[in-house]
């Protein structure tokens, strides 16, 4: 098994393939501009038994923001009907090696399931590996996931508000690409500001890793400080909408800092307000 905790190589995710209590989660989503379609991409060839998560679907439905968390109960239906219980080991995948996966990583921890692992390299690792596919869709057996919901791992705008304000209370860590942080790059939402918020440090999340895989603990320390963020103090990350941020999360937790919230509105709930504070850089 990887050394972390919260990993597992393609090589010993082949080796409990089919084990009773082991779910599989392709957690593919792109951006409109890289133009793959992740539903598509998964039906076409999956690690075998791997269901599909879709977290355009999965989210708050009353929501104006895209990807917010759904309600404790909306989840435990939607991934219960997935085949997929807070009891099992659930191994998160996506087809970018590190992008997405991470953001459904934190959603079942964060919904009281407690063992949790993103697959190395994601789906381009196995791929490389010549390991086994699957096309199609897999039988799934439905069954009960029994959600213990922590509120403690998100942030709401109002304390966006209160932490942005603190500029040290807790670390605001965007990991958005650094011209979107400064400011010098438009936003690709409309209706939403460019920039970042006061007190935010820019640590984007291609930093954490490299060839689509998390950087080793000593590199991510390193990134970090690099980027005026402490490894062991207490944060919240931010993004675009909520889903790389998490990236943020897997690294703080792979160092053994849990005290990490996720903004879950992200730039898209800050950008999009008319009286949040924005700062540019030149």
């Amino acid at each position: 098994m990887s050394q972390n905790p919260f990993l597992i190589s393609s090589a010993d995710l082949a080796e409990t393939l089919g084990r009773s209590g082991l779910s599989i989660v392709d957690a593919s989503w792109y951006l409109p501009a890289m133009g793959r379609f992740a539903r598509s991409e998964y039906e076409a060839g999956h690690v075998p038994g791997a269901v599909f998560f879709d977290q355009d679907e999965i989210v708050d439905p009353d929501s104006t923001l895209p990807h917010t968390l759904p309600s404790p109960e909306d989840f435990a239906t939607r991934v219960g009907a997935l085949g997929i219980s807070e009891t099992d080991t659930i191994i998160v995948y996506d087809g970018m090696g590190l992008f997405s996966a991470p953001r459904v990583w934190w959603m079942f921890r964060t919904f009281g399931a407690k063992d949790v692992r993103v697959l190395d390299g994601g789906f381009p690792a196995w791929f490389e590996e010549g390991l086994p596919r699957e096309m199609g869709q897999p039988a799934i057996e439905p069954t009960t996931f029994t959600p213990d919901f922590d509120r403690s791992a998100i942030a709401s705008l109002d304390e966006m508000r209160t932490i942005s304000a603190g500029q040290g209370e807790r670390q605001i860590v965007d990991v958005r690409p650094a011209d979107r942080f400064a400011g010098s790059s438009p936003e690709p939402r409309e209706g939403v500001r460019s920039g970042h918020m006061p007190g935010a440090d820019s640590l984007p999340f291609l930093n954490l890793q490299s060839e689509g895989r998390l950087k080793r603990p000593d590199a991510l320390r390193s990134e970090m400080q690099a980027a005026g963020v402490d490894p062991d103090g207490s944060a919240v990350t931010s993004c675009g909408s909520g889903v790389t941020a998490a990236i943020a999360n897997l690294a703080f937790a792979s160092l053994g800092n849990f005290d990490v919230k996720l903004y879950d509105g992200s730039w898209s709930e800050w950008g999009s307000q008319t009286d949040t504070p924005v700062e540019t850089q030149s």
